[in-house]
């Protein structure tokens, strides 16, 4: 059986994106503030940076994908927020209702769209990570019906001293959680939590 992982930012009072989410502002209005010990700390959190890419296949949501809503324009298509090598180097597999070719990037990453829903994406994703981990890369409500279906064996939380007061909970609607502590970790901008997920 595959090893399920999850890895995702939240602010203090349990968002993973801020309100009014849009192409300027991918993760919503003062999101930007739950990623920032990637980008100002980065020594300082080394091995947490490489487990959130360390999977043989991801599985995230069309709105973590990009801000394209409905159907796939034929010009200018989109092609994720992270440029022409994003930092995955495996397969993805986009959950979304509109059916796209896959895309191809370099470094390895071809974006796979499941328009079969999340038991189809997970069983691609299993076939295609081999012996490796699968990653359920996000967004919160992607997140959220892993969790429910009991499909993540690792949630790693990264919470950040940030408040956002609305947006995209991460535990909206999740039910019957049973959580066990790993190991924490911290700096000035980012708490990190590795839970096990029990059944």
């Amino acid at each position: 059986m595959a090893y399920v992982t999850c890895d995702i930012g939240m602010s203090v009072d349990g968002y993973s994106a801020g309100p009014n989410q849009s192409q300027t502002e991918p993760l919503g209005e003062g999101g930007e503030g739950l990623h920032r010990w990637m980008f100002e700390e980065p020594e300082l959190h080394t091995a947490e940076r490489q487990s959130i890419v360390d999977a043989g296949a991801f599985i995230m949501g069309r709105n973590m994908f990009g801000p394209v809503r409905g159907q796939w324009p034929e010009e200018e298509l989109w092609t994720g927020w992270w440029g022409e090598d994003p930092p995955y180097h495996a397969p993805v597999f986009v959950l979304t209702h509109e059916a796209r070719s896959p895309q191809p990037m370099q470094g390895g990453t071809t974006f796979h769209f499941v328009t079969k829903g999340v038991a189809a994406a997970f069983e691609l994703a299993k076939e295609a990570a081999g012996t490796r981990n699968i990653s359920i890369a996000g967004g919160a409500d992607t997140v959220r019906q892993f969790l429910n279906r009991g499909l993540i064996d690792e949630l790693r939380l990264h919470i950040a001293p940030v408040v956002l007061g609305s947006g995209e909970r991460v535990f909206e609607g999740v039910t019957d959680l049973r959580l066990e502590q790993m190991a924490v970790s911290s700096s000035t901008l980012v708490t990190h939590v590795r839970y096990r997920v029990l059944r």
